[in-house]
């Protein structure tokens, strides 16, 4: 009878365990971020039906039409904004110095926060590219001399030389086309690469310049406050690109993850950017590479 009762009591335990780890095998993971693919939320350019064309071939030439349409407008928009600091800088309303990191700030950011418009087709990446390979190639011609744009000049460069375009210019267009076409919309890798690039870099030198008379003990070029402004601001900025894209539905975040993931990211290339290696590599190269790394390690490797 104790023996039949021992079994009885090993059975129903046995059986209480299994389903425990049914109930836990179907519950499912929670990952830092899902991408969620759905229709660009802004705009679409109409299309025009024909009878003697495929449903196909219609949705290939909307798409290839909705992301030329695309590229033209972000393409006027990031004109006009060297521009209109451009314009800024020669009624002496605004200095050079912050005039070029303005415009380091806001064309980085508004370029990423164009990618919405673009169509969910493969190649609506590589359109978007298109933007800043075009200021790419400017940079080229005129960092080469072979034509002088004096606006350019002013906008981008602290001395006015033109071979400074080849530098740092140069490199920052050169991640946006990177975050572009490998990240794009559906990683937060790109989007925090570029936050901490621009938002964070950018307003570091900003602070630095205005309040650093404290420098940091291992680099006399940098100030405590630069680098203290550069993990908050990159931190903030990187959130609200995350904030943004999860809100017109691209990604789903675990938040909490999430806030944690970008704050180690922030301060890892608050690190690199406060160590004395301008001179051999540039900001525009390490901060970016660096915090696509971090950034990849801690969303892809959770």
């Amino acid at each position: 009878m104790s023996l039949l009762a021992l079994s009885r009591r090993d059975w129903i335990s046995t059986t209480a365990v299994l389903f425990s780890l049914s109930v836990e095998l179907k519950q499912p993971r929670i990952l830092p971020f899902r991408t969620l693919h759905r229709l660009p939320p802004v705009f679409r350019i109409p299309s025009f039906s024909s009878s003697r064309v495929s449903p196909p071939v219609l949705a290939v030439s909307s798409d290839v039409l909705h992301d030329a349409g695309a590229t033209a407008a972000v393409l006027v928009g990031a004109y006009s904004l060297v521009r209109g600091f451009d314009n800024l800088t020669r009624r002496n309303l605004i200095q050079q110095n912050l005039s070029r990191k303005l415009v380091h700030i806001l064309s980085g950011l508004l370029f990423t926060m164009s990618w919405p418009i673009f169509s969910t087709s493969t190649e609506a990446r590589f359109f978007a590219s298109i933007v800043p390979s075009v200021n790419c190639l400017r940079l080229v011609i005129n960092g080469l001399s072979l034509t002088k744009d004096e606006g350019l000049l002013k906008s981008l460069t602290r001395e006015g030389k033109p071979e400074e375009l080849l530098r740092g210019p140069l490199y920052y267009v050169l991640i946006l086309i990177l975050s572009a076409v490998i990240f794009w919309r559906e990683s937060p890798v790109g989007l925090i690469s570029l936050g901490m690039m621009c938002g964070g870099d950018g307003i570091a030198d900003i602070m630095g310049r205005k309040f650093g008379s404290k420098r940091l003990p291992y680099n006399q070029e940098k100030s405590w406050i630069g680098s203290i402004s550069m993990f908050i601001f990159g931190f903030c900025v990187s959130i609200g690109m995350l904030y943004y894209y999860s809100v017109l539905g691209y990604l789903e975040l675990d938040w909490v993850k999430a806030v944690q993931n970008v704050a180690l990211v922030s301060l890892v290339a608050t690190v690199v950017e406060s160590l004395p290696i301008a001179e051999v590599v540039d900001d525009n190269i390490s901060v970016p590479l660096v915090s696509m790394a971090a950034a990849f390690l801690t969303f892809c490797f959770y």
